[in-house]
């Protein structure tokens, strides 16, 4: 057999095959059910995800508001029933966890100094040392201002598993104090 013959016989095979249009519906179903309930629940999933984002960011930002507008020190029972706010704005399932610290610009040195760090939850307090990872995000502000830094993290575990296995979502955010020029901590 030639090439040529070869060829034109394959072209015809596929020609016959295009114009088919007898087919099984049940064979069609058992090949595109699974992959669309797969897409439909991968689509939940990533939207589940970014929802929870969403919600765990509001969450710090009402801590944040509320920690600006403090005149009186906050105290050890403030920040525990932070916390317990904190689960109830995110409705978290797994414990989450709370980081509030308070910096200071030095404008002669040209740094930032962490005043005071309070944390619940399974994360430590912030420390000079580790306040270099944050000082790109933090704003140009003039010496001796205040910042209050909000961090929460809270364990995420999908429901099901389409790629996205469990992870942490973090949030930060950053405030001025409002009605005082400095947010104390005392015990």
């Amino acid at each position: 057999m030639c090439f040529s013959a070869l060829t034109a016989r394959m072209k015809s095979g596929l020609s016959r095959f295009g114009r088919e249009d007898r087919g099984y519906v049940t064979i069609e179903a058992l090949i595109a059910v699974p992959v669309l309930l797969w897409l439909f629940a991968a689509g939940w999933v990533y939207f589940d995800v970014f929802r929870q984002q969403s919600v765990n960011q509001k969450a710090n930002y009402v801590l944040g508001d509320m920690l600006s507008r403090e005149t009186d020190p906050i105290t050890s029972a403030y920040m525990d029933n932070a916390h317990n706010l904190l689960g109830v704005l995110n409705k978290s399932q797994t414990d989450s966890a709370l980081r509030v610290t308070v910096v200071q610009f030095d404008g002669d040195a040209d740094q930032w100094t962490v005043q005071w760090s309070e944390a619940r939850g399974l994360t430590d307090t912030l420390s000079n040392s580790d306040l270099q990872d944050y000082m790109a995000r933090l704003p140009n502000t003039p010496s001796g201002d205040q910042l209050i830094l909000v961090e929460t993290w809270d364990a995420y575990d999908p429901a099901l598993e389409v790629g996205l296995g469990a992870f942490n979502i973090r949030t930060y955010s950053f405030t001025r104090p409002r009605y005082a020029p400095q947010l104390v901590f005392g015990v």
